[in-house]
């Protein structure tokens, strides 16, 4: 396994993180409510957070079963995707992707995430991609299916987030 790479798709760099990324992520990102309504998941709250987020993604490219990749379109930080908690006995990965929302309605998240998957399942041989995301969440939803994800399962009220409990769907990409 070759880990994170530079990728790109007709708009899109997929790169790896540099540390001035943390200040896009915090503003962009940790700031919005938004960004993590459905994942209650926020790694950008303060500056200091994205900025030690962020190293960690750096320190860990030695991992070649680290996938972590910075989002830019036109040399701006628009997203984040990623793949993690790799299971080699089932050659199982899970993937996550987080678009800006001022970039939102563009197609950049099922751009990169089909980049991903191909990346992942044709070049590293991982068997199957899963990914997941709450019922309401219909973008990320949708990003998945026009990916080529199809919906597995559905974990009743598995998500809380904030007191409010979702939902979850559970989608999989199998290169077979």
């Amino acid at each position: 396994m070759t880990g994170t790479i530079e990728l790109t798709t007709e708009r899109l760099l997929l790169r790896r993180y540099r540390l001035d990324d943390a200040l896009v992520l915090y503003e962009e990102f940790g700031c919005d409510p938004q960004m993590y309504e459905y994942s209650g998941w926020n790694p950008y709250a303060s500056y200091d957070m994205a900025v030690n987020t962020v190293q960690d993604f750096i320190n860990s490219y030695n991992d070649p079963h680290f996938y972590g990749w910075a989002i830019e379109f036109q040399e701006q930080l628009i997203g984040t995707i990623g793949a993690y908690d790799y299971d080699p006995v089932k050659n199982q990965i899970e993937t996550g992707f987080s678009i800006a929302r001022n970039s939102w309605g563009n197609g950049f998240a099922s751009e990169s995430l089909i980049c991903v998957l191909r990346y992942l399942a044709g070049q590293e041989d991982i068997e199957t991609v899963t990914a997941w995301c709450a019922a309401d969440n219909t973008g990320s939803m949708k990003t998945m299916q026009k990916a080529g994800m199809k919906q597995t399962a559905i974990e009743k009220d598995a998500l809380e987030v904030n007191g409010k409990k979702f939902d979850k769907l559970i989608f999989q990409y199998s290169s077979h």
